[in-house]
């Protein structure tokens, strides 16, 4: 098992695995089944990690014509690297991280202005018509925002309020100390509030 147990044997493993969860165990079984290159777990892998990767890389890179390619180079990453996984962090954390420095090296290369003409067409809610309509334009609202953060202060929002993250595994993923993602969510907040005004309270 790639999850190294304390030299305390005092707690049971039983008690150990609850504590853990049963969804990052059976995920960091996966990376140890992948690491013995077994195709089926890779593939219950990528199936899991797919629509979290996809909305996670389309909110930080704006540019939905990379979102498959990057996903698809973090998941080879992960194929190609998984006995690298050392269990110090959870495994979302780590694939994560990887998608995280794959998105940059990406946004490096490109530098024309961000444009996203399809981001009213995402809602995928199921409201009455008034409803809708106020969502959607919400949801506008914050797409352009978001737009508007930089690279790094984006990918804190969305792994924030999209994905749940608290602030260490932030730190983990982009490799920076905690501080530092607490600065840049202080002052994408700030910026988001002066982008949306009252909506940024109707959007948390």
């Amino acid at each position: 098992m790639l999850h190294r147990r304390s030299d305390d044997d005092s707690v049971p493993h039983a008690q150990h695995d609850a504590v853990m969860g049963t969804a990052e165990l059976a995920e960091r079984r996966l990376l140890g089944q992948i690491a013995a290159r077994q195709l089926p777990a890779f593939e219950a892998l990528y199936r899991e990690y797919h629509p979290r990767l996809t909305r996670f890389l389309d909110r930080m890179t704006r540019r939905a014509n990379l979102v498959d390619e990057l996903l698809n180079d973090t998941m080879l990453v992960v194929w190609n690297r998984a006995e690298r996984y050392n269990g110090q962090c959870k495994v979302s954390t780590w694939i994560f991280a990887i998608a995280y420095r794959k998105a940059l090296k990406a946004l490096e290369r490109l530098d024309e202005p961000l444009e996203d003409d399809d981001a009213d067409l995402r809602w995928s809610g199921e409201p009455g018509p008034e409803q809708q309509l106020g969502l959607q334009q919400l949801q506008l609202a914050l797409q352009r925002a978001l737009a508007a953060l930089s690279t790094e202060q984006r990918a804190v929002v969305a792994l924030t309020y999209f994905h749940g993250a608290d602030y260490r595994e932030i730190a983990q993923i982009v490799d920076c100390p905690v501080d530092t993602v607490k600065t840049r969510m202080f002052h994408a907040r700030r910026r988001l509030k002066t982008l949306l005004g009252g909506r940024l309270e109707d959007w948390q």
